[in-house]
């Protein structure tokens, strides 16, 4: 592609904006000025870059018309804080946090719903959904004709680096303290997750679910087209640093035609079908670092022939949130780079 762009990416310095900025660079992303923000303390930090090492500056002080896309990776505070400013000043937007209105700002998997963007007027406002849904989307959407959907339920395990970088470091603090024998004092979780399994992965409602949960619901409804699914969704948190590990089950309209589906799995773009007998994906020994989601253990139901059960596990900061918004920002210049431009 000989034009470029002037890219800025919002939360340079957490784990996926710097996965976001790694993968420009690596899939030569036509990126002309690259802009490094963050808000508060992380202004002034540098991020490598092409050779070079970029500071980071202070969103609160950038002009958006500077611009012609935004990354926003900094979480929904930030999104709200900045992102009309950034539209007022003409500047296309990605959003990862899922701050903005579903109907304003479109949930994009490029592998699942890519004409989700014809419907959409300069400048663009996107957003790359939470990276349970990439993961489903990726596997699922290949499927949608074959199994018609009814009901869908899911059991993420998430990785803390779901919760940023405090809490990586969290876990990793915590795992030392506990193998060298010493007092453990919980600091960034209310109670311990070095080598335990927290059952939520945030506050939850009065009706007892949280924010993620009925993110991710909402999300896997519009991407695979199917408003009516019933969906039910727990998010757990693993002791796990990078990946996650999803445990699907999907009730089809008919009896499922597990030979079909192994076949679709095996052709699906982003998917990585592991179909040996006895072997199956781990988030950890698979998936993370890697561009596509793994799925295996593909199986019927115990009792109901229209049920369907997999494996699913996914690099939650690569391919779940940077690559995705990267991969939806390729497709949207694909298309629409002379409106982008002007």
């Amino acid at each position: 592609m000989s034009q470029s762009l002037d890219i800025a990416v919002i939360g340079a310095t957490g784990t996926v904006g710097e996965t976001l900025v790694q993968i420009l660079e690596e899939r030569e992303f036509p990126v002309g000025n690259l802009h490094l923000l963050a808000s508060g303390e992380s202004a002034g930090a540098s991020v490598p870059f092409k050779g070079r090492n970029l500071r980071v500056r202070d969103v609160a002080d950038f002009d958006f018309s500077q611009v012609h896309l935004a990354f926003f990776a900094a979480g929904e505070a930030v999104t709200r804080s900045f992102a009309m400013r950034a539209t007022a000043a003409g500047c296309s937007l990605i959003d990862l946090s899922g701050a903005l209105d579903p109907a304003d700002a479109p949930s994009l998997v490029p592998e699942a719903n890519p004409a989700s963007l014809d419907a959409l007027t300069a400048p663009y406002r996107l957003t790359s959904p939470s990276a349970s849904a990439v993961a489903l989307a990726c596997v699922l959407a290949p499927l949608g004709d074959l199994l018609k959907p009814q009901r869908l339920s899911v059991m993420a395990s998430l990785a803390v680096s779901s919760r940023g970088r405090e809490a990586v470091t969290e876990l990793a603090r915590q795992t030392a303290e506990l193998l060298n024998a010493r007092p453990l004092e919980p600091r960034f979780f209310d109670r311990q997750i070095a080598f335990n399994v927290l059952a939520q992965a945030g506050a939850p409602d009065a009706d007892g679910h949280i924010s993620l949960e009925r993110r991710l619901a909402g999300e896997i409804k519009q991407l695979l087209g199917l408003p009516e699914l019933r969906v039910s969704a727990t998010c757990a948190l693993a002791p796990v640093f990078f990946g996650d590990s999803l445990a699907v089950s999907v009730v089809a309209e008919q009896p499922v035609d597990l030979e079909r589906v192994r076949e679709r799995l095996a052709k699906a773009p982003g998917v990585e079908f592991v179909e040996e007998e006895g072997d199956y994906p781990t988030a950890v020994g698979d998936a993370v670092g890697q561009d596509s989601v793994y799925v295996g253990r593909v199986r019927g139901g115990l009792d109901d022939p229209s049920e369907l059960n997999l494996w699913i596990a996914s690099d939650n900061a690569r391919k779940g949130a940077a690559l995705n918004a990267v991969q939806s920002a390729e497709l949207l210049i694909k298309h629409y780079l002379s409106k982008i431009l002007t």
